[in-house]
């Protein structure tokens, strides 16, 4: 804990990885601040849930004290294939044995369990980052509610759109070309029965030439699923039809229109769609390496990269342990040191995810491909 003795830790984001960095730095002793633009701990958090592998995510929360607290919220989940006439291709449930495997949980929950685990004050929030500047050898962090927050040492977790990242690299946002237009279901047992039944309790998934569908009945007190196809990025930004709830049913509808009556009835059945261009960003930059103070990127904000390989969180929570590790461990002289290491080593596995994830979205949005593929 040396290396932080006396220091004020500010970390930008209080979504799983900002909240598991400030859970691993607090049980070691240190003064740490959350500051997120979420007005309240009762914002409700849109994507899909979230399931965490062994040896990254599950190792953070592990060294969290927070790994059970996971087992007892999240949901194994089995998978069926299905095409797009509504036929059962494959299907799988989850074996007890492999409940500890990568369950899946909500994100509210999982943003609850965290909270809970840190002091009350940790996070401040209503605080949407804007700029950060040096006065008198202390960061000093503006928000746009037109408050301040000084400290020695900031880590920005605050996702792919990361107004922190311009301090430490030039690399911008990258869309891959994939659109993933997310919908959620109220009362998917008699909204669209059908289609309800079709998941029988598991993830499903359907592929065929207008894209991809994959859905999860339990995200919480939602069916919530995601449509995936190739997108130019004008596309989504000058079609009209993107403007409004009804008129993204109205464009999937005819998108989708000879698929299965069951899809179809998903679709009528949608309260809301969120729409995610898919981003990257590269790491082949190289980060600066003088900086005023003390500081870094971790999560998103450090590596965004679609979810067709379930990496995002898990790399973004195995940064939060090596470099909270790091930072307590009393093997570096300096915090400069701790978090140049972290650096290096988050380049490596950070890198290889992107490569996964890259080779994953190429494959998955090639016209033949089916997800009958991972489980030949």
């Amino acid at each position: 804990m040396m290396l932080l003795k006396d220091k004020k830790v500010a970390i930008i984001g209080a979504g799983p990885v900002g909240l598991t960095m400030a859970k691993l730095l607090q049980q070691n002793g240190a003064d740490v601040t959350v500051y997120e633009r979420d007005s309240n701990a009762q914002v409700r958090i849109s994507g899909g849930t979230l399931d965490l592998h062994k040896g990254s995510g599950q190792e953070a929360l592990k060294q969290a004290g927070l790994l059970q607290d996971y087992f007892d919220r999240a949901v194994p989940m089995g998978r069926t294939v299905t095409d797009p006439q509504g036929n059962v291709l494959f299907s799988k449930t989850t074996t007890e044995e492999e409940r500890y495997d990568n369950p899946e949980i909500n994100r509210n929950d999982l943003r609850l369990l965290l909270l809970n685990s840190v002091k009350s004050d940790t996070v401040v929030w209503d605080s949407k980052f804007t700029n950060l500047k040096v006065t008198k050898g202390k960061w000093v962090l503006e928000f746009d509610n037109e408050t301040n927050a000084i400290a020695d040492f900031v880590i920005g977790a605050n996702g792919g759109m990361s107004k922190a990242r311009k301090f430490i690299t030039p690399a911008a946002i990258e869309y891959t070309g994939t659109l993933m237009i997310q919908g959620e279901v109220l009362c998917p047992e008699t909204s669209c029965e059908k289609f309800n039944k079709l998941c029988n309790g598991s993830i499903l998934m359907t592929s065929g030439k207008e894209g991809l569908l994959v859905a999860n009945p339990k995200n919480g007190k939602v069916l919530s699923y995601n449509v995936i196809f190739k997108s130019p990025e004008e596309f989504i930004r000058k079609d009209g039809a993107f403007e409004s709830t009804d008129g993204i049913r109205k464009y999937l509808l005819n998108r989708f229109f000879e698929w299965d009556e069951c899809y179809k009835e998903l679709l009528e059945a949608t309260s809301s769609f969120v729409l995610w261009p898919t981003r990257k960003i590269s790491l082949n930059l190289q980060w600066k390496k003088e900086r005023p103070l003390p500081m870094t990127l971790i999560g998103d904000a450090a590596h965004i990269m679609p979810p067709f390989a379930g990496q995002g969180a898990n790399i973004g929570l195995l940064d939060a342990l090596i470099l909270s590790n790091n930072l307590t461990n009393g093997e570096f002289k300096t915090i400069e040191e701790a978090i140049s290491d972290y650096e290096q080593k988050m380049f490596v596995y950070a890198t290889q995810a992107q490569l996964e994830t890259a080779t994953n979205e190429i494959a998955m949005l090639s016209p033949d491909f089916s997800f009958l593929k991972f489980y030949e």
